[in-house]
């Protein structure tokens, strides 16, 4: 039995499950019995900005307005963390905040020179203006932000800003409210809904979508958006699953910066799905069923508390270390992943981990389906759309919860609570050996999972009407087959000191022996490794056939052997883009044309379809355009971007809710430790155990995953 540490939220960390999630409203639960230091005096550099910090952000911005018109304009699309240089961060962790480890900061002579303060705190923001249609980036220097909660002026200080030329920031949830009642409001939309019988106008639901970019009518001088219509049957019943009946046919076209109607075409007539009995997942009655009744409770007890401890936003849990972050764009963000290793000290793995865009492509060319490409982190936010977490439903046993601040469209301050939890989880049998076993997380292990679930994207289909791209699903409806694909980048420091360059990737493909002399039995095979050099030649693809996997290694340390220290990348399921090379969506997503891409270091290079790509004409803007510049990798500050997806073909059991399914990938330690870093994990010696309907004391060994 494994045991775990848990943080849920997109991705996970998975050897003892240590989670962050975030899924529905809750209050926080009492923190008893988490073990705290002391508190230190300011944030830590890498903290999540606080409330009080993203009002005077925001305040300090509006106030730059030259009239006030421009002040009036402003939306606030984004307001985040402006992550420091990662010297400033060492000094941080050496001197001014847990670990306190002054072995982080190069020895110079006549001994360390000891800052008496850390740099102030910097936001960055991106802000829209309705009366311009401009979108400008700004930095303001947080100097003392506890003037605001004592009833002063705000105290920022712009440090820059500049108007982005030719690009549309994310959406917002504020203008998806509106576009849709400036929709409903449409006279000859709403006599389209009569057309298809629809009078009551409450039953009708807008959904705004991004445009994309297919041609020039898609250009960003425009806000645009093109929603998807749907219907739901029962206006009593709120939970009434109203994508059980889309509305075909129609074209919207919506100004977004005027929230006007610019195009409407009432195409095709096609009647809307007969009412599916089947359409609704509420619980019993509600969902015209009933529930299952022979499900049992299940406790997770922890009667000592968990065995991680939290200071702020730092983490230990057992012997990893690290710091919790959350953006508007990424949600949950892993820094500073250390392993403390005995006599060799604390020991870096990554500086930091997130994902930083989900892409979901539609197979179906027919209207409105080819236009489905959304990029959730860039065009919309996976912070953003992060929910509040449920204990029992996403996270279990003794809970620490974080909250996510964020700001409005209109620029005041809004809290997620509970938005990413930590738990300890069992994960089954870490190794065993005749009939004494143990599981941990303690073997060095980091696994990003993905659970899919949620409501398919359908569309209708008239009477004795067919569909090659997608699977029927209920009578007159169907949900087009499609990918969804993730993009993990990972900051790594591989047993790097900060400052330090000193990592390398190497691919590794398993090969059979040819025969002859060295293969006289026909069965050998061995592994073959490549150094990737540079940035072009690091573009790579997963093969299972070969047991392809990566390799960051240290290119100075080594382990008892004498070989490099390393930890390896090895890939789940994956699959790659199905369109053809010239689908439009892959424009503004060409970083999915392969499954990795390593680059060096640049604190400017931080998602993979550019800063801006809703509405983006540009042609591989961000990564694919990043390594053209095929910068050495050799000894190098190397950033891994893992590209990994699945294929849905859509399943009648998809319906009316999809059940969870996973992918994702692990880092495991490869030559990293002398021997197994699980072996000192004492077993749990009192484990109760139910036999024959008894419950009995036997003793067991207990293993741990931690996952994020």
């Amino acid at each position: 039995m494994a045991a775990i540490p848990k943080t849920t939220s997109f991705p996970e960390l998975s050897n003892n499950d240590a989670v962050l999630s975030s899924d529905a409203d809750h209050p926080a639960l009492p923190t008893q019995g988490i073990r705290s230091w002391a508190k230190v005096g300011n944030k830590h550099p890498l903290d999540p900005l606080s409330e009080a910090e993203i009002t005077v952000a925001v305040a300090t911005v509006r106030a730059s307005g030259e009239t006030p018109e421009v002040r009036d304009g402003m939306r606030f699309i984004e307001v985040a963390l402006v992550e420091p240089e990662k010297h400033v961060v060492a000094l941080a962790d050496a001197y001014f905040f847990p670990p306190f480890q002054s072995s982080l900061v190069p020895r110079t002579k006549g001994g360390p020179l000891i800052p008496s303060k850390l740099p102030s705190r910097q936001a960055r923001l991106i802000v829209y203006n309705k009366r311009t249609n401009e979108t400008s980036i700004w930095v303001v220097e947080l100097s003392e932000v506890h003037a605001v909660a004592r009833g002063g002026h705000h105290r920022g200080k712009v440090v820059s800003s500049q108007v982005i030329a030719d690009v549309q920031p994310a959406m917002d949830a504020a203008e998806y409210a509106e576009c849709e009642a400036v929709v409903k409001e449409y006279p000859p939309f709403q006599e389209a809904m009569r057309k298809r019988g629809i009078e009551n106008m409450d039953l009708v639901m807008v959904d705004p979508w991004c445009v994309g970019y297919h041609s020039e009518a898609d250009l960003p001088n425009r806000r645009l958006a093109k929603p998807l219509i749907f219907c739901r049957i029962e206006s009593d019943c709120p939970m009434d699953n109203g994508y059980a009946r889309p509305v075909e046919g129609i074209h919207v076209l919506v100004d977004l910066q005027n929230m006007v109607v610019l195009e409407f075409e009432d195409r095709k007539f096609v009647p809307l799905p007969p009412p599916d009995p089947l359409r609704n997942y509420t619980s019993g009655e509600t969902r015209g069923g009933i529930d299952r009744s022979d499900v049992k409770p299940l406790q997770i007890l922890q009667p000592e508390g968990p065995s991680f401890r939290v200071d702020g936003h730092f983490v230990k849990w057992q012997k990893w270390n690290f710091r919790v972050g959350f953006t508007p764009r990424e949600g949950l963000v892993l820094y500073s992943v250390a392993y403390l290793d005995g006599n060799r000290g604390r020991r870096s793995v990554a500086h930091r981990l997130s994902f930083v865009e989900m892409v979901v492509p539609y197979g179906d060319p027919h209207e409105p389906h080819y236009r489905k490409n959304a990029f959730d982190a860039g065009e919309d936010g996976l912070g953003k759309n992060a929910h509040s977490l449920k204990k029992g439903c996403d996270c279990l046993g003794f809970i620490k919860y974080f909250d996510g601040h964020l700001t409005t469209f209109t620029g005041e301050v809004e809290t997620i609570q509970n938005c990413v939890c930590l738990h300890e989880e069992d994960h089954g049998i870490l190794w065993k050996h005749q009939d004494w076993r143990t599981g941990l997380a303690e073997d060095g292990k980091i696994e990003a999972e993905v659970k899919l679930t949620g409501i398919l994207s359908v569309g209708a289909l008239s009477p004795g009407e067919s569909r090659k791209y997608g699977t029927v699903i209920a009578p007159g409806l169907y949900a087009p087959v499609h990918q969804h694909f993730f993009v993990a980048r990972m900051d790594m420091a591989v047993d790097c000191k900060p400052g330090e360059a000193l990592n390398q990737v190497v691919e590794v493909n398993v090969k059979v022996e040819d025969q002859g002399d060295h293969n006289v039995h026909n069965n050998a095979f061995l592994a073959e490794e490549t150094i990737l050099g540079s940035e072009l030649q690091a573009r790579r693809d997963c093969n299972p056939l070969s047991a392809r996997h990566w390799i960051v290694r240290n290119t100075r340390n080594v382990n008892r052997t004498g070989h490099l220290t390393g930890y390896k990348l090895v890939p789940g399921s994956n699959c790659l883009p199905l369109a053809g090379p010239d689908a439009k969506f892959l424009r503004r997503a060409a970083f999915l044309k392969h499954n990795l891409w390593v680059t060096a270091y640049a604190s400017n290079e931080m998602y993979p379809g550019g800063e801006f790509p809703n509405q983006n004409p540009r042609i591989g803007e961000g990564l694919a355009s990043w390594v053209e510049k095929n910068r050495p990798l050799h000894e190098s500050d190397v950033v891994l971007w893992y590209v990994f997806g699945v294929t849905h073909v859509p399943r009648l059991e998809d319906w009316p809710v999809m059940p969870v399914d996973c992918i994702g990938f692990m880092l495991m330690p490869d030559g990293f430790f002398n021997c197994s870093p699980a072996v000192d994990v004492a077993p749990n010696s009192h484990e109760s155990d139910v036999k024959d309907g008894k419950v009995t004391k036997s003793v067991v060994t207990q293993g741990l995953v931690a996952k994020l």
